[in-house]
């Protein structure tokens, strides 16, 4: 597991279970990852979140949006 920088407590409550991509456990489990249709949003600051949060940003650049 990794650790990554969260500025606030605020995170997304998706309907549907199926969108959440990741979790974070911080005194609950949350949805910290979601994708739905074309869009993909982080809860947290991956350019803040040293190496892992790097490969996240690697990712995105040769993601091609067709893997959900």
């Amino acid at each position: 597991a990794a650790e990554f920088y969260f500025v606030h407590s605020y995170y997304p409550s998706p309907s549907d279970e199926i969108a959440i991509l990741g979790t974070t456990e911080y005194g609950i489990t949350f949805c910290s990852v979601l994708a739905v249709k074309n869009l993909v949003a982080m809860q947290f600051h991956p350019e803040k979140s040293g190496r892992p949060g790097l490969q996240i940003l690697k990712n995105f650049c040769v993601w091609r949006g067709n893997d959900f």
